[in-house]
């Protein structure tokens, strides 16, 4: 039997502060979560639960699987066939499902980034443990604004110059997470290659350098290292990659590859924990003699 969310006692209590940063994609991944594990901790098949809510097991499915919008109802029906009775629990249950469907903020720009994308956005703004390797630019928590704008106008060189200010303003939006009250742990592997190689206009990657140097040695949540050319195989077996980590336990790690046309999303622990590996051997790469901040300053001074 049905009930209206309205019957679920809901005094409007938030979300957690990294819930509400990573919006839908982290609202709709826990709420599944949770929603699978209770199923499963009552012994309660898939069918039968979607024939008790009179939802398709499709529906449910993309539903346990945080995949598109819930509807009140349903969420409030699986509680009661869940036997969900505690009013604070309920009260989680209801602030997620507001949460799975309230817009984030960066919604003004989804005429700029594919759905997959933004996807990735409320991941990176829940994540707790960012993790990276790059091998052909720097990443782009950590480009200044002149870098920026040369590697958008060389991946977009038909946008308008409205367009390209838009996905500026979206990636300073982005940035803005290293320095909020508490900013996750980045731990960047930059290749040399992507150290090396000019961008833009004169100047702009000596700047860019600069940062990268500046945020190595001041900021205490960054942490810079190099893989260097003479790293060799290991590195060219490896493809650019973000790891993410966050602190819900309904949240596995993530792994996000970069595309042309969009960001592709990894969550299958075997294939994560191959991308882990890559990560690791790329760190053991780095040498324990190869010091980013002096990396960075003889290359500043053209060494």
């Amino acid at each position: 039997m049905t009930v209206p969310m309205a019957a679920v006692h809901d005094p409007g209590i938030p979300l957690t502060d990294r819930q509400e940063r990573g919006g839908r994609p982290v609202c709709r991944s826990v709420l599944g979560s949770r929603l699978r594990r209770l199923r499963r901790d009552r012994g309660i098949q898939l069918q039968e639960a979607a024939r008790e809510i009179g939802a398709s097991v499709a529906k449910l499915c993309r539903l346990e699987l945080g995949q598109g919008g819930c509807k009140d109802y349903d969420v409030a029906a699986l509680l009661e066939l869940y036997g969900v009775v505690d009013d604070a629990e309920l009260d989680e249950y209801a602030a997620l499902a507001r949460g799975a469907n309230a817009p984030s903020w960066w919604q003004e720009y989804s005429d700029l980034i594919p759905s997959q994308t933004e996807t990735h956005l409320g991941l990176e703004e829940a994540a707790t443990v960012i993790r990276s390797y790059q091998s052909q630019r720097i990443p782009d928590l950590l480009q200044t604004a002149a870098y920026a704008r040369a590697i958008t106008r060389l991946g977009f060189p038909q946008d308008p110059v409205r367009t390209v200010e838009r996905r500026l303003h979206l990636l300073e939006r982005r940035q803005q997470a290293l320095t909020r009250a508490d900013p996750p742990r980045c731990w960047v592997l930059l290749d040399e290659a992507a150290l090396r190689r000019s961008v833009g206009a004169p100047g702009v990657m000596e700047d860019q350098l600069r940062h990268l140097l500046r945020l190595h040695l001041e900021h205490p949540t960054v942490t810079l290292d190099v893989v260097p050319l003479a790293a060799g195989g290991t590195a060219a077996v490896a493809q650019p990659l973000t790891m993410l980590r966050f602190a819900e336990p309904e949240l596995p790690d993530v792994v996000c590859l970069d595309q042309l046309t969009g960001t592709v999303r990894i969550d299958k622990p075997s294939e994560v924990d191959r991308y882990r590996l890559a990560l690791d051997n790329l760190a053991a790469s780095t040498g324990t003699g190869t010091d980013a901040a002096d990396f960075l300053a003889r290359v500043l001074h053209g060494h």
